[in-house]
């Protein structure tokens, strides 16, 4: 029980993680019904996209406090870019198409992504050092948290306050609920559904962005293969908050961190289970949440879409 303060706030800060992903699939599926299995890529490319300017475009020595802004921006940049293109060329052709065809095509350009980042980086293929701010650790009431930690409890509220107050105050924002509601309504009411889809994709691609740079400094090191397991506990956290639910996505994300991070620390501590309480066994306690919630809450935490309470 001494360690319970520690563990909450190691599984808060692995939920806000998951959290911010999980934005992504649940505001591209409210508008599209689309689950974009390729998101945990565009995650990926956003960690890479900030190494790239700290290796190539900062001086060397460049103190973090400054390169992390700039980091921050090129990861934005990179995954964005990512994003936009993947609507653009894959899935926007298919809009009209069976379900299964976008499906499968998520799942390819997840892996062409990972693929085209180990190619451009070979040395990802194994680990590759994430730069780290310098001070720290700090102890807040019987928890230790480390600097890197500092930017995720940070990003995160702030994330979901910008999204929340630009989904229901702008007029952007209100086509957006427009178009989860009714697509073809809205475009008769004027509203650009295609400009609509495409900004819910890049927004979706800068809290992934932020998500990544996140991952780098908490880990202290990224890969080419980081963003697939994590993108699936990020679908988790969408269809357990209620998927095309942006707060739920968010709720989901951090009680999914809470209980996999509680699972992997306490459950060893139970005669007869202590083989299941290793972090090897941490993806499976976050699956069968998944497989609880679809049997006695398919609907998800939060239910309804935000759009439908608007």
């Amino acid at each position: 029980m001494n360690e319970l303060p520690q563990q909450l706030v190691n599984g808060l800060l692995l939920g806000s993680m998951y959290g911010l992903v999980a934005i992504g699939y649940t505001m591209v599926y409210g508008i599209v019904q689309l689950i974009n299995f390729a998101h945990g890529e565009i995650f990926m490319v956003g960690a890479f996209g900030a190494i790239t300017v700290h290796l190539y475009i900062l001086p060397d020595g460049t103190s973090m406090w400054i390169a992390l802004p700039l980091m921050l921006i090129g990861a934005m940049i990179a995954s964005v870019l990512v994003a936009i293109g993947a609507e653009r060329f894959a899935y926007r052709p298919l809009r009209g198409a069976p379900r299964l065809a976008p499906l499968i095509t998520a799942i390819g350009l997840s892996l062409a992504l990972q693929q085209a980042v180990w190619a451009f980086y070979p040395e990802a293929k194994s680990k590759l050092a994430f730069p780290q701010i310098e001070g720290g650790p700090f102890s807040i009431g019987g928890a230790t948290i480390q600097t890197g930690d500092i930017f995720l409890i940070v990003a995160a509220p702030i994330s979901m306050a910008f999204l929340a107050y630009f989904v229901m105050k702008t007029r952007t924002g209100r086509g957006m609920q427009a178009t989860a509601q009714d697509p073809d309504t809205a475009k008769l009411m004027g509203v650009n559904t295609d400009r609509i889809i495409v900004i819910a994709f890049a927004l979706g691609a800068v809290f992934a962005a932020v998500g990544g740079v996140a991952s780098g400094l908490k880990y202290g090191q990224i890969d080419f293969k980081m963003g697939f397991i994590l993108g699936l506990k990020a679908f988790t956290a969408a269809v357990l908050g209620g998927i095309g639910n942006i707060y739920g996505a968010m709720i989901g994300g951090v009680v999914l961190g809470v209980v996999e991070t509680l699972a992997t620390a306490y459950i060893a501590d139970i005669p007869g289970l202590d083989q299941f309480g290793s972090q090897s066994w941490a993806e499976v306690w976050a699956f069968i949440l998944l497989i609880l919630v679809l049997l006695f809450r398919p609907q998800g935490l939060l239910g309804e879409r935000v759009a439908d309470r608007a």
